[in-house]
């Protein structure tokens, strides 16, 4: 059976997987496609699709998920939805939300000062971001080219949820927009 993954909630764009073991990536999330096409030869191949929901950036989910339906509908495959944050392993995630905050575990958005780091080890754009903060602060944070700070589509396919509809599969923004209706 066929799976790909994807997310493209984090800054390095675009990164996908199969459940073979394979994986490609772009730097831009909406360069997603031509990763997929590096992957999978022929579309109609994949039988089930996991997406990461985020938390990250606004518009990068929500590429994500548009194309999670649109292939799914165009499949007629499955889909399962998963965050971001469980795309990362043996270490404590940190995606880089904008305005001075940072999304982590639980899922939460916060200040980087105010995570308990000491003694940690800390993974994500968001690492990278604030390094110098959490390394004063005790914690760990690997050098910049680790593959470690990129979502793992396989650790996406292995703790996904239920696989369903595509239009079942929720975004995972992390905090209120920012625009509101006006009224």
């Amino acid at each position: 059976m066929t799976t790909l993954a994807f997310d493209t909630a984090t800054s390095f764009g675009a990164v996908c997987g199969t459940a073979s073991g394979v994986r490609a990536g772009r730097e831009r999330a909406g360069d997603l496609l031509a990763a997929i096409a590096d992957l999978v030869a022929d579309p109609r191949s994949i039988e089930r699709i996991v997406v990461g929901r985020g938390p990250g950036s606004f518009t990068s989910i929500r590429i994500g998920l548009a194309m999670a339906r649109s292939l799914a509908l165009t499949l007629e495959v499955p889909v399962a939805g998963v965050s971001t944050l469980d795309g990362y392993r043996d270490a404590v995630p940190v995606i880089d939300a904008r305005r001075g905050e940072v999304f982590t575990i639980g899922p939460r958005v916060c200040k980087p000062e105010d995570l308990d780091v000491g003694g940690r080890v800390l993974v994500g754009d968001g690492a990278l971001r604030y390094r110098s903060l959490f390394e004063r602060a005790g914690a760990t944070v690997a050098p910049d080219d680790d593959p470690a700070h990129r979502p793992d589509p396989l650790l996406l396919i292995e703790r996904a949820g239920p696989f369903g509809d595509a239009e079942l599969v929720e975004p995972l923004y992390g905090r209120e927009p920012d625009a509101k209706v006006a009224g």
